[in-house]
């Protein structure tokens, strides 16, 4: 099948590739020359495990190509795809749908014989409607269904989330829409994975909604770490017997720093943005922004908690900086405020992240980066762990102790079991555990030894 994917960030190159790789000819449309001229030449604009070598093989094969023509890209496919960006618009938390409406237009004045649109960008309910409405202004003569197919793609996993999905959910009342949609995933067939179809508006509303229950699960178990660290309980524990309620579950119950990237902080602004103009006020979801956005900043109390003086003039290593692993994606990460506010109380910070460093230098001033874990934490007062990257998973705990000026670390990914670290000679503390013994004088290290 011929697809034109609209869009060449997370959501485009992913599902572009992998259409190409079951066989599909698709050729993905990007406005930005440079990004088109750097694909083109087998270079990859974002850090996605696998990513890199599908793209390099379906363009070799000629099944996936680059382009800035979408008028031309469009006329000669079956499918359009819009996977453009829709970001939080400045000043309201609205989704932003100013690229959706233009690449609706610029798709209209293309079209040739029956097309289906397919809006797999993250959209507020009703934006398939105004899509529509677009499409017929602009070239009332043309034949085109609008269908909205969600994306449920993890950013550093995202290639096997394509192709191995939980569900395909398709929002379309067109029989002739439904049939070149389940063309599209028919290679998928193999793994059965449940195909929805319904209605326009609850796949858009599918998607928001998904995305703002994993983010309150998320805050759940973050709150109830603050509790467990005041009892004296474990949270891991909680989290593991809670879990094993299959009504509950265990993914998304992981205590940490707070949650960020691309998706969940600017798809639950734009839904409680959406329920305020059908005034329908989601005040667990207007608590769990508020609660996410307060959280990050604290943990650099926490990290100043283990110093009797504070961080003034302190060294802290920050190891990860991406907003979790296997990706290099910034926005909304929690080591950004994390930083700023160990800044804001004195700190020098040094930081290191094994896919990120380029992303964070343009959104964190006055930070050293090191280029591996021991180049940061050579001479600092504190070892910050944000992001648990693999590489973090097994430091070497007696070469850290030899080089850190303090032997004090913040697990702020509860990677260490406290009895580990302790077991080194260092101070430690984690998210919603019990931190194992505390260090406080040099003689208690020096015995400890």
């Amino acid at each position: 099948m011929r697809i034109a994917m609209i869009g060449t960030g997370y959501v485009g190159l992913v599902s572009g590739a992998c259409m190409a790789d079951f066989g599909h000819h698709v050729v993905c449309v990007d406005k930005d020359a440079g990004k088109i001229e750097k694909l083109m030449h087998g270079e990859i604009p974002i850090y996605e495990p696998g990513l890199h070598d599908l793209v390099g093989a379906n363009a070799a094969q000629g099944r996936l190509k680059f382009t800035t023509d979408l008028g031309g890209t469009v006329r000669n496919a079956e499918a359009v795809f819009i996977a453009v960006g829709t970001p939080s618009r400045r000043g309201d938390g609205h989704a932003d749908l100013a690229y959706v409406h233009e690449a609706a237009r610029e798709i209209a004045a293309a079209l040739e014989g029956f097309t289906v649109v397919i809006v797999k960008s993250t959209v507020p309910v009703g934006t398939g409607d105004e899509v529509e409405r677009i499409i017929a202004e602009t070239a009332p003569e043309k034949d085109a269904a609008v269908v909205s197919n969600p994306e449920f793609l993890r950013e550093g996993a995202a290639v096997h989330d394509f192709k191995h999905p939980d569900r395909i959910v398709v929002g379309t009342n067109d029989e002739r829409a439904r049939e070149i949609v389940a063309e599209i995933y028919r290679p998928l067939s193999l793994n059965q994975p449940p195909m929805l179809y319904t209605s326009r508006r609850n796949a858009e509303l599918i998607k928001y909604a998904a995305n703002a229950f994993l983010a309150t699960k998320i805050t759940f178990i973050n709150e109830i770490a603050d509790l467990c660290e005041k009892v004296g309980a474990d949270v891991q524990e909680v989290a593991r017997g809670i879990g094993l309620d299959n009504r509950i579950g265990g993914k998304f119950l992981h205590a940490g720093p707070g949650f960020g990237g691309s998706c969940f902080p600017k798809d639950v602004r734009a839904l409680i943005k959406t329920a305020q103009d059908y005034e329908v006020p989601l005040r667990i979801l207007e608590a769990v922004t508020s609660v996410n956005e307060t959280r990050k900043r604290a943990m650099a109390r926490k990290v100043a908690a283990m110093f009797t003086d504070g961080v003034r003039g302190k060294t802290i290593a920050v190891l990860g900086l991406a907003f979790k692993p296997n990706t290099d994606d910034m926005r909304e990460a929690p080591s950004v405020p994390l930083i700023t506010a160990l800044q804001d109380m004195g700190a020098r910070v040094r930081a290191y992240d094994p896919a990120s460093l380029d992303q964070a230098k343009a959104v964190l001033e006055n930070v050293t980066y090191g280029d591996s874990v021991y180049a940061c934490a050579d001479g600092a007062d504190a070892l910050v762990i944000a992001t648990e990257w693999d590489e973090f998973r097994a430091l070497d705990l007696e070469r850290l102790r030899k080089l850190m000026k303090r032997p004090v670390i913040v697990d702020l990914r509860n990677i260490y079991p406290p009895e580990e670290i302790s077991r080194f000679g260092f101070d430690y503390s984690c998210v919603g555990r019990p931190p194992g013994p505390r260090l406080r004088s040099n003689a208690d290290r020096r015995r400890r030894r």
